[in-house]
């Protein structure tokens, strides 16, 4: 267990290192891949059972192919296209407020050394060393975030628009 403690206090080392910013970024971080970890589960378990009931439903209608069939299977479609893209505009805007954040931190961190230069002069490195890794610190993280996101969202919007594309395929017209 002594381990765990070691990773907790390196974990609260570094994030005293980055400042209060850095925990805005983090936030937004664990805030954004557990939606990205929802999206995955449902990907891998409500949205087929969803697309099988959809089928099913309309498979088991008597007429497909008048115009209240056709607009029965258009809402069909839209409530699965709906369920399939949930939260990924959320994601999206978390990855790109990651880097924002982290220019935040760049700005909070380099006022710090402007201050600390301000009032001992540029004597005083070890002041300005803070400052400075409070501005470097954020930058990176807020980065690492938003790589980290924007493949995942990627891939997730990509699996979102076939799963419609072939549930929309599935759904014939004739009978």
């Amino acid at each position: 267990m002594i381990w765990l403690s070691d990773a907790f206090e390196a974990i609260r080392d570094f994030m005293n290192l980055g400042g209060p910013v850095l925990r805005l970024i983090a936030l937004t971080i664990f805030i954004m891949w557990v939606l990205i970890v929802e999206r995955i589960m449902f990907f891998r378990t409500g949205m087929k059972e969803m697309a099988t009931d959809i089928r099913d439903s309309w498979e088991s209608r008597p007429e497909r192919r008048s115009w209240n069939a056709e607009q029965i299977r258009e809402m069909m479609i839209s409530e699965f296209s709906m369920a399939a893209n949930k939260g990924i505009s959320m994601i999206k805007t978390l990855v790109a407020l990651c880097p924002l954040f982290g220019l935040l931190g760049t700005v909070t961190g380099m006022i710090k050394v402007f201050e600390v230069m301000a009032v001992s002069g540029s004597g005083n490195v070890r002041a300005m060393a803070a400052g400075v890794s409070q501005a470097t610190v954020p930058t990176m993280a807020g980065m690492v975030g938003a790589l980290s996101g924007v493949l995942l969202v990627t891939i997730l919007s990509r699996r979102a628009t076939q799963e419609v594309a072939f549930l929309e395929d599935s759904l014939t017209m004739d009978h």
